[in-house]
């Protein structure tokens, strides 16, 4: 591809921060217009579902195309641009990398919808923030109604991503254990799978601009626990001047244990219930996690993640599954390639 890319996006959105960092990182020219859902400029088409980021590309016809879902563009980015890859091509460490993008993307993401909302403090610092992201050209009194109305509506809707009374106390655990694990990762080898990014790393790193730049509860704790994690998180935004570096080998895959175990306790059993949910058409995502009970409303998209990794691990040649087998073995993370 010769043109740039062209994306829409916001900075409040951890997936559009995502993948501008990964466009850096890979040196992939790009232009980005800054709004939302509704706000693609005149003549652009518009996707099945409106989420951010929202990438234009061509089709086999010349013509613009609107596509979401960050992961899917990822691979295809893989396709269509050569430089500085983000996917590792020993296949067991690719099979952690869509794992561990997929528990930052799904899971991580309920922690950073928390902190947005359900402390008053919180959503009264970053709703006026959304707005002007979106617009900074509004007139005082139309933001401040605007980010009155948006804040209301995502207030109402946080049981959906499952932040209520009854999981409040384990998305917060989970989010400063997630804190202490990376801190650890970080400091011995860079990233998570090496010393060379994946993406694994800019899922993390999309969801972590707003639990450690934005949320101001969140950044408490984070300032608290692992100041480190915040100065990756910054670096992380641009690396477009870091040095390749290595993916680890074989036999330094146990350095993942401890986030393994962390995905296996709560996004594991979360994803199970609630695939099971959605088959049985039930209302109610029941679980426990962490040892405390777990419930919320059953989401069809998670379905298909789980899925999508069971697709990934049954593809898996069989020396590298029972590789994978060996490694995730008491994690927890077993139990989503368990046949019954």
């Amino acid at each position: 591809m010769t043109d740039r890319l062209e994306l829409m996006g916001a900075p409040g959105s951890p997936y559009t921060r995502k993948m501008l960092a990964l466009l850096r990182y890979r040196h992939i020219a790009y232009n980005v217009i800054w709004g939302g859902p509704t706000g693609a400029p005149e003549g652009y088409p518009k996707p099945k579902v409106a989420l951010l980021p929202t990438f234009y590309f061509r089709d086999s016809d010349g013509d613009l195309e609107a596509v979401v879902d960050s992961t899917p563009i990822i691979r295809r980015l893989e396709q269509e641009y050569n430089s500085r890859s983000v996917i590792p091509k020993n296949e067991a460490l690719r099979f952690l990398d869509l794992l561990i993008e997929d528990y930052a993307d799904e899971w991580l993401t309920k922690a950073m919808f928390h902190f947005r909302w359900a402390f008053q403090a919180d959503a009264d610092h970053v709703a006026p923030l959304l707005i002007h992201w979106a617009n900074p050209n509004l007139p005082d009194e139309q933001s401040s109604a605007m980010a009155a109305q948006f804040a209301k509506r995502q207030i109402e809707r946080l049981y959906v991503v499952g932040s209520n009374e009854i999981t409040a106390k384990t998305i917060e655990d989970s989010y400063v254990r997630l804190l202490g694990l990376l801190d650890r990762l970080i400091r011995e080898q860079g990233f998570i799978l090496g010393s060379r990014p994946s993406a694994c790393d800019f899922a993390l790193h999309g969801q972590l601009t707003q639990l450690t730049q934005v949320e101001p509860t969140s950044m408490a704790l984070t300032n608290k626990y692992a100041q480190r994690v915040r100065a990756w998180v910054d670096r992380m935004d641009d690396l477009s001047g870091h040095k390749h570096g290595d993916w680890l080998a074989n036999d330094q895959h146990g350095s993942l244990q401890g986030l393994l175990s962390e995905i296996g306790r709560t996004y594991a059993p979360f994803l199970i219930a609630n695939a099971e949910a959605v088959q049985s058409g039930a209302e109610n995502v029941e679980a426990e996690i962490h040892g405390r009970k777990w419930q919320q409303p059953p989401f069809p998209y998670q379905a298909k993640c789980l899925l999508a990794l069971r697709e990934a691990y049954g593809g898996l040649s069989a020396e590298t599954r029972t590789q994978i087998d060996g490694l995730l073995a008491g994690t927890g993370c077993d139990t989503l390639f368990v046949v019954v």
